[in-house]
């Protein structure tokens, strides 16, 4: 699943009819790679997501994420110009500084024009002005972006082989055909690079996940909002869970996980599988009004994995600027609890959408 909230909203507000000439994400499909890093004009909407957590040597933490999005709006169009719109091209950049207890964010917007944006494999990269996900002939990959109040540069590599999410190919996330995504991530990228923050420049090192989707239909009707977790522990495992939630405050039957053990291998996870429920520790943004519930318990009895999750930096909301737009937490994440009798830590991301109001995504 993913962030893709501010993007997906505000793009089907302005482009409310998906296009039937467009792909579906059906069974069967077969993941290639390098080739899956990049575009797939087939499907009408595709996002590229990373998030991670940092730190200093001395111990300052930074979580951060860089989101590039697709929308694909006139796949028929002929171009008689670089500045027709076939693609809107959406980015979302944001900085959570841990140790100084702030968080920074802006998005952005463009049309392709003449190499404003895109997403292209010959180039070897996404990207949107001056912000790019570049990949490497060795397959590491580079993140570089910067605004008025931070810039970045790391280098992500890779531990394991990219992990498919779903089952024969596809992310069921409703009933139906098509209602679905395939989707895959890179869950564990050793990161190392420069933060520069009001002036200031940080060296840092870390782990990052990178997520990749696209599709043509998602969401149903009943579904309102989603609740996502992306979880490497220190035994070098990950989890990525996320619960769809219906309007009559049940959880969907759709909603899934996935398991990634030490050496790569892939695990899915049903609803049944896992559980993840609210605590009481709840914030209220001073900007929207909106509550969130920022301390959650995780289970996953099968694996024997019990935890808690949390944050030191409760302000990580990404607060709607317009009506067109809702607003979401999605942040940095701290786990901790045991694995059968062992205790065991990590850290990751949690977002958190369809608190203010429904999202609608088709």
């Amino acid at each position: 699943m993913k962030n893709r909230v501010f993007c997906a909203a505000l793009i089907l507000v302005i482009f409310p009819v998906l296009d039937a000439s467009y792909r579906e994400a059906l069974p069967g499909y077969r993941y290639e790679f390098p080739r899956d890093f990049f575009a797939h004009p087939d499907f009408q909407t595709e996002w590229w997501y990373t998030t991670g957590n940092v730190k200093t040597s001395n111990g300052h933490a930074f979580g951060y994420e860089l989101t590039f999005f697709r929308q694909a709006v006139n796949r028929k169009k002929s171009k008689h110009s670089s500045w027709d719109v076939k693609d809107l091209y959406l980015a979302h950049l944001a900085v959570s500084d841990i140790g100084g207890g702030h968080f920074y964010h802006s998005e952005r917007i463009n049309r392709a024009g003449p190499g404003i944006s895109g997403a292209s494999s010959q180039a070897g990269k996404v990207w949107n002005g001056n912000w790019s996900a570049s990949w490497n002939g060795d397959g590491s990959q580079q993140l570089a972006a910067q605004n008025d109040d931070f810039q970045f540069i790391f280098t992500l590599k890779g531990e394991k082989p990219p992990v498919i999410h779903g089952e024969n190919g596809v992310s069921q996330k409703a009933e139906g055909a098509g209602r679905a995504s395939h989707y895959f991530s890179q869950t564990r990228l050793t990161t190392t690079g420069t933060l520069q923050l009001k002036g200031k420049n940080y060296a840092v090192s870390g782990l990052s996940w990178m997520d990749h989707e696209f599709f043509t239909h998602q969401l149903s009707p009943e579904q309102v909002g989603w609740d996502w977790f992306s979880i490497q522990l220190e035994d070098k495992t990950e989890l990525m869970l996320f619960i769809l939630r219906r309007k009559d405050g049940t959880i969907d039957p759709f909603s899934a996980g996935t398991y990634v053990d030490a050496n790569g291998k892939s695990t899915h996870l049903r609803v049944a599988d896992f559980s993840l429920q609210p605590q009481g520790t709840v914030w209220k943004s001073p900007v929207t009004g909106v509550v969130y519930p920022i301390e959650w318990s995780v289970s996953v009895p099968k694996l024997k994995l019990s935890f808690v999750a949390k944050t030191k930096l409760l302000e990580q909301e990404i607060s709607g600027r317009t009506k067109l737009a809702p607003s979401y937490w999605e942040g940095a994440m701290e786990f901790s609890g045991a694995r059968a009798n062992e205790t065991i830590r990590g850290a990751g991301y949690l977002e958190m959408t369809g608190y203010d109001r429904a999202l609608q995504m088709d």
